[in-house]
């Protein structure tokens, strides 16, 4: 098949739908990605990628072309600049484009809006457009503490709701979004799939294993942002400093990094040590530092419905999890029974879990189980044969 994809993050940003587009390269087809400028997390834009330079690149076989987008910076209003300048410039470059496609693929992440020029290309050509859901708008924005009563809210549901009843298949990577969007969306639950996240073979369960010492090390490796809710391990790190050998790992980057590092020092933690973000392929000497993974989000209906791409990662790594979060995340860690799982926020319930894992004399058996779980449930090569599947069905 020859796929165009839009997704406006892609490499160097740490997304997945790079690994997704160069796997579906390595399985024969030809792959077309529309994206934007990389300047994800912290609004900078990447080295190498100034004044109009790498606009057009092949990477690992596949064909990237980025549409100009204003850099998020720091602030609402360069949000939704962001978020509006790669909608409007990818979707004037997909009107003019004569490509011919079998298929149209959208990885949606936040913005909803970076689907638009995937929908205009899909009317011009009289294609049809897979849409992967990853994160479900606009209530995305309720986690962003937007209320539901404002105008934002009101007119991001508009135009949320246009854009999910123009596709022609939805992936969603947890099963309550879909009664959700079927529910809220008014959508037809024929063309709305299941299709679990994975997470990139990069790394051997033998490169995680930690080395015994005489500490516990409980490490995050991801975006530090208001969603991810760090607050939570910072209070917790509080309630469980009197642990002398419990040591804490902050890795990767975001808009609320700069937050956490200064609660972290008001508070006197000495054992929070922060690594900033960090390339994927480095990550499993990062992850040999831990005894377990930690996984924190908001307390928000909405997130509850999300699987946070980090949890499969933990899993296929052999990672114990300790985690604060609610739905069907923790329903994963809970049959995997890989770790120890509290509802999201709620400080004194993870800083017990915290104890208890610490006391835990067989920490083996958890990472043996969150393998296992992985290779039952979300092995690379089960997505890709559903993923190809789905692309095959709707193409032409």
């Amino acid at each position: 098949m020859k796929i165009l994809v839009v997704c406006q993050y892609y490499y160097p940003e740490p997304f997945r739908i790079t690994d997704i587009c160069e796997e579906l390269v390595g399985r024969g087809h030809e792959v077309d990605v529309v994206t934007g400028m990389p300047n994800y997390p912290m609004g900078k834009l990447y080295e190498g990628y100034k004044d109009k330079a790498k606009r057009d690149e092949v990477i690992n076989g596949v064909n990237v072309h980025r549409c100009f987008e204003i850099c998020r910076r720091k602030g609402i209003i360069f949000r939704f600049l962001n978020y509006y300048s790669f909608a409007i410039s990818s979707k004037r470059f997909l009107k003019k484009s004569k490509n011919e496609y079998d298929v149209v693929f959208v990885n949606q992440l936040s913005p909803v809006m970076m689907a638009n020029g995937a929908i205009a290309y899909k009317k011009k050509h009289g294609k049809k457009l897979v849409l992967n859901c990853l994160d479900f708008w606009p209530d995305s924005l309720v986690a962003g503490n937007i209320k539901k009563s404002s105008f934002i809210y009101k007119h991001f549901f508009k135009v949320s709701k246009k854009i999910y009843q123009s596709a022609d298949k939805i992936l969603v990577s947890s099963k309550p979004f879909k009664d959700s969007m079927i529910k809220d969306m008014h959508l037809d639950g024929q063309k709305i799939s299941y299709l679990p996240q994975y997470s990139e073979d990069v790394f051997s369960v033998e490169e995680c294993k930690k080395i015994p010492d005489s500490y516990i090390d409980l490490m995050f490796a991801g975006n530090v942002g208001i969603a991810q809710s760090l607050e939570t391990i910072i209070g917790v790190a509080v309630k469980v400093r009197d642990i002398d050998n419990l040591r804490w790992h902050i890795v990767g980057d975001g808009t609320a990094l700069e937050e956490i590092k200064r609660s972290a020092k008001e508070h006197n933690l000495d054992n929070v040590i922060f690594y900033g973000r960090q390339p994927l392929n480095d990550m499993a000497k990062f992850y040999s530092k831990a005894d377990a993974m930690l996984v924190t989000l908001k307390k928000d209906e909405r997130l509850s419905m999300t699987v946070p791409g980090k949890v499969q990662t933990c899993l296929s790594a052999g990672k114990p999890i300790i985690a604060a979060i609610d739905g069907a995340g923790a329903e994963i860690i809970e049959s995997a029974s890989c770790g120890y799982c509290s509802p999201a926020e709620e400080i004194d319930a993870m800083a017990e879990n915290v104890r208890r894992f610490c006391l835990d004399s067989d920490k083996e058996k958890l990472a043996i189980n969150a393998r296992k779980f992985y290779e039952e449930n979300f092995t690379k090569n089960e997505f890709f044969k559903k993923l190809e599947l789905f692309l095959e069905e709707n193409s032409k």
